[in-house]
């Protein structure tokens, strides 16, 4: 949950490398609109023909695609919503038709279109993972790769729901409303009705919404809901909610139903901020407001990074409705993030993760043992040996939340709302790109953009990148990220070795890790974070001649 949608930073350095190998070349001619196309169409066409299956993918693959990733390894027969997977596939492929007017393009989007249809569960969102190889297969992955996944809680049982963790849900329904509005075509009305169904249906009377929908009863334990049964206002499921119902209310009208769900939502945000003297948020809430423990190594407490972040969201709600109650508490949730700031940056971070409830004291995870079997997490005050899976420490930026609470607050209250689609009672476009957005993203593949002056400017970026497309149609991309494979249940007894801040455990832990020699494979966010150069370059071309 917490920090899968961002790079992680133990591998950051390593994730660099993740661009095709040709950019470490010298400068090379601008590349022009027909080599440009050419090279998109040629790796389009490897992604669609040879990596996709039945329209949908994964993150990561080996050359001879004897094994494969998502989060986890995947079976031949699975997809990944998670982004950077399927979803987002599709939007990389609906931007390269508005670059390019190739209808070929909007085939390939349809692909996945009915990928994620296939995926669509019952109450109308998506799991992380889809098998169109069936309940066996996915309950057999389910059974040996996400049972033995020590950190990866979220992929240790099937809950066979919606969830709305890491923005799987969001992007898919933001890409059905995309290709429906492309073209009206009614065979994608349906499934993105069901999905608007659900983020209505799912919604708390509080406005909040839980992680997954609807709450699975054989999964508590001890006689207490499980925690995605909660209000959730981690990885931003919340803001997410209220982007896509903003999205469809400005692109299909205004929506009695939609407008209150919008209105509840952004209330919760109110009425979740705990009283004086700690006016924050936890990752999750119950339905009293009391801020709750979620994952193991997730105690109940309040999240500085959640709280920086749902200020950023009580600003951005102001400026869609110039109410400003959305903006009365945010001194005082700004005071106390400085009051909590650590004395000085740890690991060039500026707060600590986790605060204690009722006494503001700085709390960190911890882990003992060596695999799911025979491992745990506690928590406790001292900051030395934290996890390396999960960062102990955020960077807030302070300066920038108090400058723009500044403007908005001399700004006058009568122009803040002026332009807000909520205000709106005709139909506004959506933007003309989205993939072409910074991709947040738990794939350690994924690197950076290669973006910068010398780079896109003049083509030399795209000329690089067309020049490293391989004989086969891929660029060739080290995979930093490797997981074991599975072995069977690990066993009772500790490994020997120190694991309390590695990424994965002992030899039969499947979780991911940064690899030490990485493979070279085929990378599914590298291909959408070259396309990105490629149509960025043709908008700097301009349009087709003739």
């Amino acid at each position: 949950m917490i920090s899968r949608r961002r790079l992680l930073a133990a591998s950051a350095a390593l994730a660099g490398l993740a661009a095709a190998p040709a950019l470490a070349q010298g400068p090379a001619a601008p590349a022009d609109r027909i080599t440009t196309l050419g090279a998109m169409k040629r790796a389009t066409r490897f992604m669609l023909e040879e990596a996709a299956y039945k329209g949908g993918y994964v993150w990561s693959y080996l050359p001879d695609f004897s094994r494969r990733w998502g989060e986890l390894e995947a079976s031949p027969t699975m997809i990944w919503i998670q982004p950077p997977g399927t979803g987002t596939m599709g939007h990389l492929y609906l931007d390269a038709y508005h670059a390019t007017g190739d209808e070929f393009y909007y085939r390939t989007a349809q692909s996945v279109a009915g990928a994620l249809i296939a995926a669509q569960q019952p109450s109308g969102g998506w799991n992380y993972i889809h098998d169109f190889g069936g309940p066996q297969s996915l309950q057999r992955w389910y059974d040996t790769y996400g049972a033995n996944a020590w950190r990866m809680e979220e992929f240790q049982h099937d809950w066979r729901n919606s969830t709305f963790d890491d923005a799987g849900t969001s992007e898919a329904m933001q890409f059905l409303l995309r290709i429906y509005l492309e073209k009206r075509d009614r065979r994608y009305r349906g499934p993105l009705d069901r999905a608007v169904k659900l983020v209505l249906d799912s919604q708390y009377p509080n406005g909040g919404w839980p992680q997954r929908y609807p709450s699975r009863a054989e999964f508590n334990k001890g006689g207490r809901p499980d925690y995605t049964s909660y209000v959730t206002f981690n990885d931003d499921v919340a803001g997410e909610n209220i982007k896509f119902l903003v999205m469809v209310r400005q692109t299909l009208g205004p929506n009695r139903r939609i407008d209150d769900a919008i209105a509840r939502a952004m209330n919760s945000f109110v009425a979740l901020q705990q009283p004086m003297p700690q006016p924050a948020w936890g990752l999750q809430h119950d339905l009293q407001g009391r801020p709750v423990g979620a994952r193991s190594y997730e105690p109940r407490a309040f999240a500085t990074h959640t709280t920086a972040a749902n200020l950023t969201q009580l600003m951005n709600f102001y400026q869609l409705t110039g109410d400003p109650k959305f903006l009365a508490r945010i001194p005082e949730a700004l005071d106390w993030l400085e009051k909590v700031k650590l004395p000085a940056p740890r690991n060039g971070r500026s707060h600590p993760t986790f605060i204690e409830i009722g006494t503001d004291r700085p709390i960190y995870v911890h882990r003992r043992g060596s695999n799911v079997v025979n491992g745990e997490y506690f928590w406790d005050y001292s900051p030395e040996k934290t996890l390396g899976h999960y960062s102990a420490f955020r960077q807030v930026n302070l300066a920038g939340l108090r400058q723009r609470y500044e403007r908005l607050r001399a700004a006058p209250q009568g122009q803040v709302a002026r332009n807000s689609p909520l205000r709106s009672t005709g139909f506004t476009p959506l933007p003309r790109y989205f993939a072409l957005e910074d991709i947040e993203t738990s794939d350690l593949n994924a690197g950076r953009s290669p973006e910068g002056p010398g780079r896109e400017a003049g083509g030399q970026s795209a000329a690089q990148l067309i020049a490293g497309l391989n004989p086969q149609g891929y660029w060739p991309t080290p995979l930093v990220q490797t997981s074991n494979p599975y072995r069977g249940p690990g066993p009772k007894t500790p490994t020997p070795g120190d694991y309390a801040s590695t990424y994965v455990g002992d030899a039969w832990d499947t979780s991911p890790y940064p690899a030490t020699t990485p493979a070279i494979g085929i990378s599914t966010a590298a291909f959408i974070q070259n396309m990105k150069v490629l149509i960025r370059h043709l908008d700097q071309l301009g349009p087709a001649r003739g």
